[in-house]
């Protein structure tokens, strides 16, 4: 671990982890905005953007899900060594809450149990009709528009899509977690997309550490900035 994350870790007992796509690329799974990332394929006739909003999904059903199961079931490893450390240090009481920006449910594979999913999650999907609840293996034995097998009613994914609302629940028990917090650790998140971006402004504590490979909006008001991988800063030596 970074020698002197270590350290602020070693002197904090109320912790919050607050992670964007950074933490998951590790793990195999596409970003949106790196070179690499989902925004720059050209292989669909619409943007990425347009694609996973709610009016495309209303008006393009068939054609969204296409691109659901495109990125939805990217290969990935399971989770890297930065989701399990966090799970340790969640185990050893330092780590109170992990706030996600991911929707992949990375961090409660590694086995962390006070998890905020902030966009949902692909691991749930749900049915719009009778509410019944189908995992991403589900979604993945199907082909065009997944339908309950109960009542033949549209399956949708519990993630919140662009024009949709962040989960009322979910944004008002992570801001809680930061309020609380004396030691705020952000990683892998350019800090450009809001409202999530704007959950910094509830930390009150007296240390914020920034884990970015680019630089960030928030990096001066960072009391640590490590411009590195997370998985480096966690696990390296």
């Amino acid at each position: 671990m970074h020698p002197e994350l270590k350290k602020l870790i070693e002197t904090h007992d109320n912790i919050v982890f607050f992670g964007g796509a950074g933490v998951s690329t590790e793990s195999g799974i596409p970003d949106f905005r790196s070179p690499d990332g989902l925004y720059s394929r050209k292989d669909f006739k619409y943007s990425p953007e347009t694609m996973l909003s709610h009016s495309f999904y209303e008006g393009h059903t068939e054609e969204f899900f296409e691109f659901y199961r495109s990125f939805s079931l990217a290969p990935n490893n399971g989770p890297s060594c930065a989701h399990k450390k966090l799970a340790e240090l969640e185990a050893q009481g330092k780590l109170k809450a992990v706030i996600t920006q991911n929707i992949d449910g990375l961090h409660q594979m590694a086995g962390s149990k006070r998890v905020f999913e902030l966009h949902g999650s692909v691991l749930r999907n749900y049915c719009t009709q009778c509410g019944t609840f189908y995992d991403l293996d589900f979604i993945a034995g199907t082909s065009g528009i997944p339908r309950c097998p109960k009542d033949n009613a549209v399956i949708k994914p519990d993630v919140v899509l662009y024009e949709e609302s962040l989960d009322s629940t979910t944004l008002i028990e992570s801001v809680r977690a930061i309020e609380a917090a004396d030691m705020m650790i952000v990683a892998g998140t350019s800090l450009v997309v809001y409202p999530a971006a704007g959950l910094l402004d509830y930390f009150k504590g007296d240390t914020l550490v920034l884990i970015n490979k680019e630089a960030t909006p928030r990096d001066g008001k960072a009391d640590l900035v490590i411009h590195a991988g997370i998985g480096e800063t966690l696990c390296g030596d």
